[in-house]
């Protein structure tokens, strides 16, 4: 990977230097208010606002880390999912596992899926919070920007926010009549069709509807039988919206959406192959043990069964062997209500959800077509969440920020496993969990001079896991009991095992210090405070709670902004206790806590406006993650046939040699999982006239640094790099549009997921170099 490292952060550093040095020169010679004065106004960049407090502010005027992409930047960098934000945003990643999508941003995620789970970076759209990781990675539309804040945001957002919150806006219904369709084909024969048209109906009242469709044959061919459609996706969804204008101070907006998708690539799984032996899967087998398999390293091997025969299995990009029923699919049904009301001495927001959520997947886990275990898994959300949001008024040195939320899900998952492949299903059990959490919080900053502010706020959480509970269809001889011993018991088929309520109680304080040298810049210095709080491990067949985990997190940052020229510069240090770490065994989540890790690290980001027609942006993110202390972190390894093995890394019995076993390790000091080191991006776009209308033509650069999936170093993904590029045509009057663009043109592959468990370890793949073509109008 040496020469694509070098490829992408060259043109990094060009861009970056690009865009400096301009700026640098401009320093010398004027101040920023005339460098501003005398830039035409088309030349300057719109001033950018974000809500990272909760209020609209002016971005280089919030002490918070923030990335924030607006339509077009998204139009020319071809986003169209929300994970494709990642190749914009320093310091974020997105991943899966299985189909959960779930965000990391500055090391700081998780890669649990588990009955009473819950993110580590909170995902908000128009301010709703969305709580299920397998419906995440939805399709952008009518979308006005993506803001990505970096580190704890316990203080305004709550619990799950540990990580970080990435807020999606979208537009609201209005008087002024308005339309919008696209049209696209691309490779693999895939076909997106977009449409939005919003108008008033009298003087108070506002529609507007949205319609996204969505088929593509994948990109997955299946060795077994030839078919190169295995991959084949469809997917919709229709969102309506109505605004009330009730009075000249209350306006009341309803909304509906309704999706359904059916993508089964995420379950498309490979054998992951441990090229370098790093894997370490014959590391603790004994001397007599490696004599007995003849080997002694698993360079080179394919991380399934042994003595799977060649055909069985599948390795390498776009290549899957199954003889399966695998599938991923997803509906959802949702109702929100938004209240905005000025109360005269502040402003008051209210925002009401219901939404369902059901997303059943089959897979195989052992990677093979040998008749060892598939799985059916059927997850079904039913959330509810009310909020109320007080805003002061604009203009006082005080301005504060004061609410009350309450949110509730119920997770049930129910369990059925294939021994005989793809024959029959039988149910093996499930779990659930009802989820309740209630918080009250306020956040106040006060201007002490014109240039000095002070922030303070803080969050009190109180959440409750309630009516929980396992079962299993088969008699069980014992499950793990609250103190951590097994519990023998001989349970019937279809026995609820329930699991004792579990309470948590937190605080998450804020404090920052705001100095501003100019109009157009600000230095800060935080203390936030992260918690996400504790859960029951009953995907796991356990009564053990899970502790919560909590993070201290400290930030300086600089902002400077003139429409212009804008940089943002960030260091920062976490102490980061009881992380949540999962793992899985023949298919069933084991969760446990890493004492403590580390994370600190440093962030650029920086946009150069050249000229109205003329873009540059780029950013960079060191970030240096480590578990300070996690003594039984989960290893995998082949058993150990020797006659004298014993504990868990043994065979339970001579024909079971050549399976797959787990054990734990002290990881501590390792780097920890999906936290890459170094990422960085890079953009232009430029427009000139052409062929009587405007063309725009852009690039974004995206690198990567290695990694590892897992928390014992064992499934790493090597340094890669991914380019986009578009070209896009408008006509004089700007309403129609035709774009040429192409995704990873370089036709790097990387994984996207590894899903380590007993039965093997498996791989899937970012899709190869695409290419499409797309027509837009507006009216």
């Amino acid at each position: 990977m040496s020469a694509p490292l070098y490829t992408a952060t060259s043109v990094i550093a060009l861009l970056a230097g690009a865009a400096l040095a301009p700026a640098a020169a401009a320093a010398q010679t004027s101040s920023p208010a005339q460098t501003e004065a005398a830039k035409p106004a088309d030349d300057l960049a719109p001033e950018i606002t974000v809500t990272a407090q909760r209020r609209s502010e002016a971005s280089r005027d919030v002490p918070i880390s923030v990335t924030t992409l607006g339509a077009e930047q998204l139009a020319v960098a071809n986003v169209t999912n929300l994970s494709d934000s990642a190749k914009l945003t320093p310091g974020l990643r997105f991943d899966t596992q299985g189909p959960a999508s779930q965000p990391t941003i500055r090391g700081v995620g998780t890669a649990i899926t588990t009955s009473g789970g819950g993110p580590n970076v909170g995902i908000y759209v128009d301010g709703f919070f969305q709580q299920n990781a397998y419906v995440n990675d939805f399709q952008l539309t009518k979308v006005q920007s993506i803001q990505v804040l970096k580190g704890p945001q316990g203080t305004l957002f709550g619990r799950n926010t540990t990580g970080g919150a990435i807020l999606v806006t979208t537009a609201d219904p209005s008087m002024t009549p308005e339309a919008e369709f696209k049209a696209q084909y691309g490779s693999f024969n895939t076909v997106v069709l977009q449409g939005y048209g919003t108008t008033g109906l009298g003087d108070r009242v506002a529609i507007d509807l949205e319609g996204n469709y969505r088929r593509g044959d994948g990109y997955v061919t299946n060795i077994v039988n030839g078919d190169k459609k295995i991959g084949q996706s469809e997917s919709w969804s229709i969102r309506a919206g109505l605004k009330i204008e009730v009075t000249d101070d209350v306006s009341v907006l309803l909304r509906y959406t309704h999706s359904q998708s059916s993508d089964p690539s995420p379950q498309l799984v490979n054998a992951y192959v441990d090229t370098t032996g790093e894997a370490g899967f014959f590391n603790m087998v004994s001397a007599a043990g490696k004599a007995i398999y003849g080997r002694t390293s698993s360079a080179g091997l394919p991380l399934v069964y042994l003595y799977a025969p060649a055909g069985t299995f599948a390795t390498g990009p776009g290549r899957v062997a199954s003889n399966e029923l695998t599938s991923f699919k997803s509906r959802s049904d949702i109702v929100q209500g938004t209240i905005h009301a000025d109360l005269g001495f502040a402003n008051l927001t209210s925002y009401t959800q219901y939404r369902y959520d059901n997303s059943p997947y089959f897979g195989d886990l052992d990677v093979t077509t040998l008749p060892f275990f598939a799985i059916n898994v059927r997850p079904v959300d039913r959330t509810f969440s009310q909020e109320l949001l007080f805003n002061s008024k604009t203009g006082s040195r005080l301005q504060w920020t004061a609410g009350l939320n309450y949110f509730q899900v119920r997770d049930t998952w129910g369990v059925s496993g294939s021994f005989s492949q793809p024959a029959f299903y039988l149910p093996f059990g499930g779990s659930s969990a009802l989820t309740k959490s209630a918080a009250a919080y306020a956040d106040l900053t006060y201007e002490v001079t014109p240039k000095f502010f002070i922030t303070a706020g803080a969050r009190y959480s109180h959440d409750v896991v309630t009516d929980a509970y396992f079962k299993t269809n088969f008699a069980i001889t014992s499950y793990e009991g609250a103190d951590g011993n097994p519990v023998p018991v001989t349970v019937p088929p279809e026995t609820k095992i329930p699991v004792n309520d579990l309470k948590n109680n937190a605080v998450t304080p804020r404090v920052v210090l705001r100095y501003k040298p100019s109009a157009e810049s600000s230095v800060y210095a935080s203390y936030t405070r992260g918690y996400k709080s504790g859960l029951l491990n009953v995907g796991g067949l356990s009564k053990v709670p899970v502790k919560p985990e909590n993070i201290n997190a400290f930030e300086l940052g600089y902002k400077y902004d003139d429409r212009v020229f804008a940089i943002d510069l960030a260091g920062f240090y976490y102490d980061y206790r009881n992380l949540q770490v999962s793992s899985f065994q023949n298919g069933a989540a084991q969760i446990r806590n890493a004492a403590s890790s580390e994370i600190y690290g440093a962030e650029a980001q920086l946009r150069y406006r050249v000229s109205s027609a003329f873009n540059l942006n780029a950013g960079a993110a060191y970030t240096h993650a480590r578990y300070k202390s996690f003594r039984n972190a989960p290893y995998y390894s082949y058993c150990d046939p020797a006659p004298a093995a014993t504990g868990s890394i043994a065979c339970s019995s001579p024909a079971a040699a050549g399976t797959l076993t787990q054990t734990v390790i002290d990881a501590s000091g390792f780097q920890m999982q999906r936290a890459p080191e170094f990422t960085a991006n890079a953009g232009a776009s430029y427009a000139l006239d052409a062929f009587s209308g405007r063309l725009t033509l852009s690039g974004n650069l995206y690198y990567s640094s290695s990694f590892y999936f897992d928390p014992s170093q064992q499934f790493r993904q090597k340094a890669y790099e991914q380019l986009s590029l578009r070209a896009q045509w408008s006509d004089p009057s700007k309403r129609y549009t035709l774009a040429l663009f192409g995704d990873n043109v370089t036709g790097t592959r990387y994984r996207t997921q590894v899903l380590f468990n007993t039965l093997g370890i498996g791989s899937t793949w970012n899709a190869p170099t695409i290419w499409g073509v797309s027509l837009g109008a507006k009216f």
